[in-house]
């Protein structure tokens, strides 16, 4: 019973950091960038959009097709950098365990 008892405790601890790892992952952030500049965006660990930027000179352009092109490949790259972000963050609070589900 000992065991037992030891193993919850030890779950609790887990899902008390992971927890307080999650709420530090709104409050950060990480952005990409296309276009050499054109177009930014900002999104938080946990995985919002939270800012987009274009630039003036790709609106004056008047192509759409490039200006969705260069949105989408930089939101792909932000949230690609969000997730492995949040992974990081997750492996601190599991040393290293990968835990099925968890992402």
């Amino acid at each position: 019973m000992k065991g037992m008892n030891e193993m919850v405790r030890q779950a609790q601890i887990m899902q008390r950091k992971m927890t307080e790892a999650q709420d530090a992952l709104k409050e950060q952030t990480v952005e990409a960038s296309s276009g050499g500049g054109m177009v930014t965006v900002k999104v938080t660990g946990q995985q919002e959009v939270v800012d987009v930027v274009i630039e003036a000179s790709v609106m004056e352009a008047g192509d759409v097709e490039m200006l969705q092109d260069l949105i989408m490949t930089a939101t792909n790259e932000a949230l690609k950098k969000s997730k492995d972000m949040m992974e990081e963050a997750m492996k601190g609070v599991t040393g290293g365990m990968s835990i099925p589900g968890m992402f």
